[in-house]
Parts: structure tokens; C-alpha cells; sequence
């Protein structure tokens, strides 16, 4: 039986609005809700537009890697190619090592030094107050005479370089390792030499003049090598390697001997092709490039150091020993080049020079008309050419021709050499990519248009 409260009255169970089922009532949605939604959506977005870019990224990365990939091997392939076409030209530089490790100069040792005339007679002047001999080792003593010019200046005064005072001198000269002593030294046997006394305006009198040994004997202690062959062998790695700073001095004394013959015949005329040789040698050292003028005013020195009847003989035995030392590379053009005198001495020996060494290169003993059609008879477009051999007897051709004043009247040379500038511009192309071939073109061309020219 149902309670009368547990149970529903008659009416109420008629009544449509209580008996109808109770509906769930609906969320309220509000602004928040609706910003929180769209955040979401636009987060969802952006996070699917990252990954697809990703991917897109990371294939972009991939072809860009492959493209890159691909281009270096194609230059690879294309450096590849050129060097087997042909070596490049830089690679080719003249310079030898002429010098090796030097040696230890030789001690001096003049005990006689004091007793010198010059040095006694300043010693017991009235101004040995100021100097004060006695305060200090007559060498000191003497070396600040050096430097300060006054020994140079007393010797001038009295005419006369004695042996001690002499030796003593041209050892500082050579071997001193102060820059003060080996200059001053130098200038002092530049002053003798051509200087005068100035009493009697004579020649000085020099009890002792080193000789050509003395200069060759330097030259070994620099670590000079005499044989150009071994050039390429000397150690360079040593502390001790040359050339001493004294081949100034060396160059500077060389140059004033040579200058002063009719007063002092130091040199032989052996000894004086010998030094010839020597100072071509020395242009082949980088070492030297500072160098460069001294050599050449000493060079000049000692071409005018022959007489007229010794320079004919002369010459010739100078270029046949340089010709056999030489080898054929840029060096043996840097010999003939550094030969630079527009003197008619100089122009001759840089004549024969080239030449010699042509006709040696081409193991021809022949006259001139046939050393040119060797020349012409190269096939310069042959795949196997040697255009860098071409381009060494180019240039030894042009200085073979262009210094000797003798071939320029004769016609059959001048038409033999236009072909044959003819055949190194005419038969290289421009787009000749072998190694020297610019080279021997470029010169054929400009050398060409010269002679068209003249």
C-alpha cells in the first residue's frame, strides 16, 4: 500500500505539465569559451602549417645539397681536364740557390797593426791629447777611425796605404759582421783606389792589392757554389745559409777594381771572364733581386775592364762556359736578360749569350740561316709541342736577333724570322688552352707587329 506522501495524487498524474518527462537543461556558452575554441583552431592550424613546412624544408635542403653536390664534382671534372690539357704557367719561376751554408771567416791577426806609420805618427802628435791612443786597444782605436772617415782621410793626406793597415781593411771588408766596419771598410778601398794624394796628386801608394784568389776564397766562405748544377742541392734549412751580408762590400770592391786598370791591373783577363760569369750567376739568386742596380754597375765595371783586342776572344769564352752551365728553363732567359747595358759591349754579350745557348738547346753548330729554319720547321700545332721549349727559344731568338746589328742587314734573317713569328702567332689560337701557348702567341704577336714596324 503506498504511502498517502510516497505516492503521486490523481490529479497531479492527470495534470500534463507534471506528468510530461523533465528535460536536461542546455550549457550556457560564453566569450570565453568561444575565444578559448578559436585559439585552439588557429593553434591546431599554425602547428600543421609548421611540420608542412618542415617537410618542405627539408626536401628544399636535400635538392640544394644535391645541386651543390653536382657542382662541385662538375668543376672537379673541369679542373681535372685542364691540368691533363696542360700545366699552368705560374708554376714555372726562374731563381737558383746559388748559395749554400757558409763557412767561418778567417781570423786576422797583425801584430804589426800598431806600429803602422800612419797610426804612430798620430799617435805621437800634438793631438794625442784628444784621442787618447793610450786609453784604449789600438784595433778599438783604429776601428773609430774607420768608421768616422779619419783613416780614410790620413791615408789620402799621406799617400800611402801600408800592407798591415791594407790587410786589415779588406779582411773587414769581407768577412766583418758589422754593418758600421764592412761599409766604412769598403768605402776606404773605393777612396784608395781611385783616389789621389793630395800632396802630389799621384796615385796612392798601396803596398798590398788582394788578388783574384782572395775574392774567389770569399766567395767559398759565402757558401758560393761554382758549379750551377749543384745549385739545386745546397741546404737551405741551416741557419748558417748564405749569402752573407758582406757580398755588398764584395760587389762594391769588384766594381772599383775593374774601374781603375790603367792604375791598378789587379785582374787577368781569365780571371776577369771568370768574374763576368760569377756576377751573371749571382742575377739567378732571388736573394739578390735587392741587388739588382749594384750588380749591374758591376757588371758593367767589368766588361769594360778588357781591352778592345781581349773582348772579341773574351766574349766568346764567357758565353760557351755559361752556355754549358745553364740549363733550359726560365733561368737561362733571366741570364740573358740581366744583361741590360745599351752599350755596344753589352748588347754584344747579351747577343751571344742567347746564341749560344740556342744553338746548344737545339744541338746545332750551324750557320744562322739554319738555326732559324730548325726553328720554322716545329710544329707548333702538334698536340705533343713543347710550348714552353718554344717559348725559351722565342725569347733567346729575339735577343739573338735584336742586339746583334751585324743580322739586321741581312734580308734572308729578317724573312726566316717574320715566319717564324708568323707560325707561333698564326698557327696557336686564341682558345689554345695548353700551357704556354698565350704565352708564345702573345710574344709572336707583339714581336711580329715590331718588325712590321721597322
Amino acid at each position: 500500500m503506498k504511502s498517502e506522501f510516497g505516492s503521486r495524487l490523481d490529479f497531479e498524474l492527470e495534470d500534463p505539465l507534471v506528468s510530461a518527462p523533465a528535460k536536461k537543461s542546455k550549457k550556457v556558452i560564453g566569450l570565453d569559451d568561444l575565444l578559448s575554441d578559436f585559439y585552439k583552431e588557429k593553434g591546431k592550424r599554425v602547428a600543421g602549417a609548421a611540420k608542412r613546412k618542415r617537410v618542405l624544408k627539408h626536401d628544399s635542403d636535400e635538392e640544394d645539397d644535391a645541386r651543390e653536390a653536382t657542382l662541385s664534382h662538375t668543376l672537379d671534372q673541369y679542373q681535372k681536364q685542364m691540368k691533363e690539357m696542360g700545366g699552368e704557367d705560374e708554376l714555372s719561376h726562374w731563381g737558383l740557390q746559388v748559395f749554400g751554408v757558409q763557412k767561418s771567416p778567417p781570423a786576422v791577426v797583425l801584430p804589426e797593426l800598431g806600429s803602422c806609420a800612419t797610426f804612430q805618427a798620430l799617435g805621437h802628435s800634438k793631438h794625442n791629447s784628444l784621442v787618447e791612443v793610450g786609453k784604449r786597444e789600438e784595433s778599438d782605436f783604429l776601428e773609430g777611425l774607420l768608421v768616422n772617415g779619419w783613416l780614410s782621410k790620413l791615408i789620402t793626406l799621406s799617400g800611402h796605404l801600408e800592407m798591415a793597415l791594407a790587410k786589415w781593411t779588406f779582411h773587414l771588408l769581407m768577412f766583418a759582421s758589422e754593418k758600421r766596419l764592412r761599409t766604412s771598410a769598403c768605402d776606404l778601398w773605393c777612396d784608395v783606389l781611385s783616389g789621389k794624394n793630395e800632396g802630389t796628386s799621384a796615385p796612392i801608394k798601396i803596398d798590398w792589392l788582394p788578388t783574384y784568389s782572395e775574392l774567389e776564397r770569399a766567395l767559398s766562405i759565402y757558401g758560393f757554389v761554382f758549379v750551377l748544377s749543384d745549385a739545386g742541392s745546397v741546404d737551405m734549412d741551416s741557419k748558417h745559409a748564405g749569402p752573407s751580408l758582406n757580398i755588398r762590400a764584395w760587389i762594391k770592391f769588384v766594381a772599383a777594381s775593374c774601374q781603375v786598370r790603367s792604375k791598378w791591373p789587379i785582374f787577368s783577363t781569365s780571371q776577369a771572364e771568370k768574374l763576368t760569369e760569377v756576377l751573371i750567376c749571382l742575377f739567378l739568386d732571388r736573394r739578390l733581386e735587392g741587388l739588382s742596380m749594384l750588380l749591374y754597375e758591376c757588371l758593367l765595371s767589368v766588361i769594360s775592364y778588357f781591352t778592345h783586342e781581349e773582348w772579341s776572344t773574351s766574349c766568346k769564352k764567357v758565353t760557351k762556359s755559361l752556355a754549358s752551365r745553364l740549363s733550359m728553363d726560365l733561368n737561362c732567359l733571366r741570364a740573358v736578360e740581366c744583361i741590360s747595358g745599351i752599350d755596344a759591349r753589352s748588347k754584344c754579350l747579351r747577343s751571344e749569350v742567347a746564341y749560344r745557348l740556342l744553338a746548344n738547346f737545339l744541338n746545332h753548330k750551324a750557320a744562322d740561316e739554319e738555326i732559324l729554319a730548325s726553328l720554322i720547321s716545329i710544329n707548333v700545332k702538334e698536340k705533343g709541342c713543347d710550348l714552353f721549349r718554344m717559348y725559351i727559344y722565342l725569347v733567346l731568338a729575339e735577343n739573338w736577333l735584336f742586339f746583334n746589328s751585324t743580322l739586321e742587314e741581312k734580308a734572308v734573317i729578317r724573312e726566316m724570322w717574320g715566319l717564324y713569328l708568323r707560325n707561333c702567332s698564326c698557327l696557336i689560337t686564341s682558345t689554345d688552352l695548353r700551357s704556354f701557348a698565350a704565352k708564345v702567341r702573345n710574344r709572336a704577336l707583339y714581336l711580329l707587329q715590331g718588325s712590321v714596324t721597322r
